[in-house]
């Protein structure tokens, strides 16, 4: 058994090492597993004899584990005759470089060195893309340092390159701890944050950029680690998927769960990009106290983050515009959403009820309803491409449901959404001729009881959450291909509503629907929807299509909005400065000063438990 020491600060102390229990070291140990897992799934496609299938994929995770080296070396020279894939060709590159920098033939490194000088990577146009692309540029202008202009594809020396990467990546980490992130909160993309901003960390020669790397993973893991139920990624995303929408499981965003939390199954082929994080994640420790916020919960908490919508370049008078997040999390069931409206293009999901499920696998543990819309104007917006042909370009650019009318994806300008506790109104005032004019509602297969009440509630039961669902109009049933049954509501002036609940805390089922019949509740459809209820929690909500929302009388102060707030994490907008928090622990990741700081939050010596605190 490996001992471990970790030096804490906390204030008016001295300094104390404390020794990690048993308990952590094996943890850190089944994590080290894991990863070796990912690497030897990854690296035994390989057939050594076959030098024409194999992608970068097989050739990062053999030079990670020292396998297959000629294999590599030859596989890479043969697809570096024609590199495609532009940044995503970047990342697999720079890892494949520095992890074969002592293991590549010679011929594949001068193979290498000539792609980054003739192929010419599309830097793309989203904040994912640029992630990947400048930490790319970034690392290997530090990997060849001294080459002139005629050296790189972008005509630039390589530190010309070097301070253009570093320029962008400190700036997008300023706006993204001060204003929030754009891409904020994505089941797949995560992978493309975190898999750069890992590479930074472990490779970069400037210290001050290896810090910044360290940061941004814990950052994003943090952000990632409290809207988690069991593992499983819920609420509002700014980008999620067709099938994990549905199944909310299966994605990279469990992947990371899975690698750091252990608390559930790794999603299939470990989410597509887990090889890529894996070979370099060795190197990479979680921050116990984000471990603790994602798996030790001291009962149902509320939360809020502050974001942004991705760059407008038409149709906004703002450039960014702010995103305004809620999180409700309890044991058996967590409930999270943004205000709604066109926040992203493409594949925005803006609210949904998750419940806790034994194994997630096939399982679609979730309920939600949008407006399915899509326009041309969505597109220019965010896009810069021509209006004639995106919407349908789109479709072939992995988004397929876009423009279909019984999609379960994607935000709409005629939508308003207000969170209070575990209690979502969502509201629609749809114009005419617009595309969609109805509501879908997304009622899973795996369903407990589904019960249409002459109340005009709908009460279903998912896991051991009780949720109650109000259409505000007139519905009817279609069936789903996977299962379940879409709620299909023909008219613009239209609404939900929906209570969730522990079935703990009722006696029974019928004790559950009777106390939510007995909520006083009031629903218009025209001229604009309103509703008005009192939640099952007390709270006196009103909310009236186009006007901000009321709590007990008062109208939500969304100026005062954290950039995180919670019992967990605390930032305020421009802080630069998030806090994170539970029981004893206190880890600060300070921007301003490019620190990280970590105390055991002070009482009587003989009082403290053992902590694992990285230093």
């Amino acid at each position: 058994m490996r001992i471990l020491f970790y030096t804490i600060f906390f204030v008016g102390a001295s300094l104390y090492t404390f020794a990690a229990s048993e308990v952590l070291a094996n943890r850190h140990e089944a994590y080290l597993d894991r990863i070796n897992e990912v690497l030897e799934w990854r690296a035994g496609r390989v057939d050594p004899a076959d030098l024409e299938t194999g992608n970068h994929g097989e050739i990062s995770a053999s030079l990670a584990l020292g396998q297959h080296i000629d294999w590599a070396s030859q596989r890479l020279i043969n697809i570096l005759e024609e590199p495609r894939g532009d940044m995503f060709w970047m990342f697999p590159m720079t890892s494949i470089a520095y992890l074969g920098k002592d293991q590549l033939s010679n011929e594949a490194k001068q193979a290498l060195r000539n792609a980054w000088r003739d192929y010419m990577p599309m830097r793309g146009d989203t904040e994912n893309h640029w992630a990947m692309y400048y930490t790319s540029l970034f690392l290997m202008s530090e990997f060849w340092p001294d080459l002139g202009g005629e050296e790189w594809y972008s005509g630039k020396s390589s530190q010309e390159n070097r301070e253009e990467a570093r320029d962008y990546l400190i700036w997008w980490m300023n706006l993204t701890t001060s204003r929030g992130q754009g891409e904020y909160d994505c089941t797949h993309y995560i992978g493309e944050y975190m898999i750069p901003m890992l590479y930074l960390s472990v490779w970069a020669k400037d210290p001050e950029m290896r810090i910044r790397g360290q940061m941004m993973v814990d950052y994003i893991m943090a952000d990632f680690a409290i809207d988690t139920l069991d593992g499983i990624y819920i609420g509002a995303h700014a980008r999620t998927s067709d099938g994990q929408v549905l199944e909310k499981w299966n994605g990279l965003s469990s992947f990371f769960s899975w690698l750091f939390f252990g608390n559930t199954p790794p999603p299939r082929n470990y989410g597509g990009w887990g090889s890529a994080f894996a070979v370099a994640a060795e190197h990479y420790e979680l921050p116990e106290v984000i471990y603790r916020i994602a798996t030790e919960r001291d009962g149902p908490y509320l939360h809020k983050e502050l974001k942004r919508t991705r760059e407008r370049w038409r149709n906004s008078p703002e450039r960014f515009t702010r995103v305004y997040k809620t999180t409700y999390m309890a044991r058996d069931y967590a409930v999270g959403s943004d205000q709604g409206g066109l926040l992203q293009p493409i594949q925005q999901h803006s609210w949904d009820v998750t419940w806790a499920v034994d194994d997630p696998r096939g399982v679609h543990n979730t309920i939600f309803s949008l407006n399915p819309h899509w326009s041309t104007e969505e597109m220019q917006m965010y896009f810069t491409e021509y209006p004639d042909f995106m919407p349908e370009a789109v479709t072939k650019q992995g988004k397929p449901s876009y423009m279909a009318e019984d999609t379960f994806l994607g935000g709409s300008p005629y939508e308003q959404i207000y969170q209070q506790d575990d209690t979502i109104i969502a509201l629609y005032d749809i114009i005419e001729g617009t595309k969609h004019e109805h509501i879908n509602g997304f009622f899973s297969k795996d369903l407990a009881r589904l019960e249409e009440d002459e109340s005009g509630w709908i009460f279903v039961q998912g896991g051991n959450a009780y949720i109650a669902y109000f259409p505000l109009a007139p519905y009817e049933w279609k069936p789903l291909e996977n299962g379940g049954k879409r709620l299909y509501s023909p008219h613009r002036k239209n609404g939900t509503v929906v209570q969730a609940a522990s079935a703990d805390e009722f006696e029974s089922w019928v004790e559950f629907k009777n106390a939510i019949k007995k909520l006083p509740l009031e629903t218009i459809t025209k001229p604009v929807p309103e509703v008005h209820l009192t939640t099952l929690r007390g709270r006196q909500v009103v909310c009236i299509y186009g006007e901000i929302p009321k709590v007990d009388g008062n109208p939500v102060d969304y100026a005062s909005w954290p950039l995180f707030g919670s019992r967990y994490m605390h930032a305020e907008p421009n802080s630069r400065q998030l806090r994170l928090t539970h029981g004893q622990l206190e880890r600060v990741l300070d921007f301003e000063t490019l620190s990280i700081r970590d105390r055991v939050i002070e009482k009587q010596p003989e009082e403290f438990d053992v902590w694992m605190i990285r230093p």
